[in-house]
């Protein structure tokens, strides 16, 4: 089987938690699997010769990915470009079926325009919305957000937009493509 690296990004931790299933299912189906957060691979730098295939997990906060995203694939593009490689992102705006797609994702769309990388495989999940622990300044611009989007705006509640099967399955994707490659 084969050595995959998962670089990824989390804000609060829900892209974290979709990165340790993605790796446990990976490991489940015979390869080995690394996680690695964006800043970790920006400071020590990544052993690329070590792995057979790149996962990228992105969030997508107030619109955008964060800078380190950027400053990542800038400085890695070429060797991200030589490996069989993949890469999904995680927005609340995926929670409709349209939006997430590749196509109606408009995030993966704003990335692509400004990414020299082009992944190979594209994947969009629907993230996490969690009023309780949001800051007040998060909450609060969520919720103006949500308002604007018809999404829910009660600070009291928790909804995880994320179908975990979905993330299982792509997991078993990504096992696939690895091993094809």
């Amino acid at each position: 089987m084969k050595n995959i690296l998962i670089v990824y990004y989390s804000r609060q931790g829900h892209t974290a938690r979709m990165v340790r299933t993605i790796k446990a299912h990976l490991e489940e189906l015979g390869n080995q699997a690394t996680v690695m957060p964006v800043a970790e691979a920006l400071r020590e730098g990544v052993d690329w010769d070590k792995y057979d295939f790149v996962l990228c997990g992105f969030p997508v906060v107030y619109g955008t990915y964060h800078p380190h995203v950027f400053e990542f694939v800038r400085n890695n593009c070429t060797q991200l470009d030589k490996k069989p490689n993949a890469m999904f992102n995680v927005t609340v705006v995926a929670r409709t079926p349209f939006k997430a797609t590749v196509e109606g994702n408009r995030y993966m769309q704003n990335f692509l325009n400004r990414s020299p990388w082009r992944p190979k495989d594209l994947k969009c999940f629907a993230g996490k919305i969690d009023y309780p622990n949001l800051n007040l300044f998060d909450r609060t611009c969520i919720q103006l957000i949500m308002k604007i989007t018809h999404g829910p705006t009660d600070p009291t509640v928790c909804i995880d937009y994320t179908d975990w099967e979905d993330v299982k399955a792509y997991a078993r994707h990504i096992s696939e493509l690895a091993n094809n490659a």
